[in-house]
């Protein structure tokens, strides 16, 4: 095997894992960075409010995603950017909680999708004072970056994914999940109906993406 992965991040409109609103992806081969997309979000009827205090964070405002795909628009393209990889995300429970969240909000059942949480494998390779993007991210040797700008997190969380692998002599994900002790996880729900919006915003619990991204 080797170190094949999808980088993803997402930002939300307001505290609901539902609100997409901006994604970004960056897909790894052997190691190396061969792509990079993303795009604004238009967040599902019912989660697109824009709290002033996520707008502060990441800059997206309503009128930035008005003509944007919704979240049901655009959802045949992220899965498509990700093929059959395993995600990495940094706190990837939040980002894989907006995936379900959003499917659910847009009556689309959730994909299933195996994650690797970068976070998880920072604190298994790093010794730090803080684990957060930035403060991991240079640890790895990424710097210069705009946080919460998805693009740029995507880059960030990838880039600790390889620099971790290559410390511990990790050829593929799934050798370093098993190396770190993390394992990886997935998500997958067979139909909307197993799974409530309340429930997929519990998965996600935004407020511990506040400290820790």
């Amino acid at each position: 095997m080797v170190l094949d992965f999808t980088a993803i991040d997402f930002e939300t409109a307001n505290s609901s894992p539902a609100s997409a609103c901006s994604v970004g992806l960056v897909k790894v081969r052997g190691g190396v960075v061969v792509d990079t997309v993303g795009w604004f979000i238009r967040p599902p009827a019912g989660f697109d409010t824009f709290a002033p205090f996520n707008s502060t964070i990441h800059g997206i405002y309503e009128s930035d995603v008005a003509d944007a795909p919704l979240w049901s628009e655009q959802f045949s393209e992220l899965l498509s950017f990700i093929g059959d990889d395993v995600l990495a995300a940094h706190n990837a429970r939040f980002d894989l909680g907006v995936i379900s969240a959003a499917s659910v909000a847009s009556l689309l059942a959730v994909p299933t999708l195996s994650y690797l949480c970068s976070l998880a494998i920072a604190r298994k390779t790093y010794s730090l004072d803080s684990y957060r993007l930035p403060d991991a991210a240079l640890a790895a040797g990424f710097e210069d970056f705009e946080h919460h700008n998805a693009i740029d997190d995507a880059a960030a969380c990838a880039a600790i994914v390889m620099h971790a692998a290559n410390r511990h002599g990790a050829a593929s994900v799934q050798e370093l999940a098993e190396l770190c002790g993390v394992g990886l996880k997935s998500i997958g729900i067979k139909s909307t109906g197993t799974m409530t919006i309340g429930a997929a915003a519990e998965r996600a619990r935004p407020s511990a993406r506040a400290s820790l991204r």
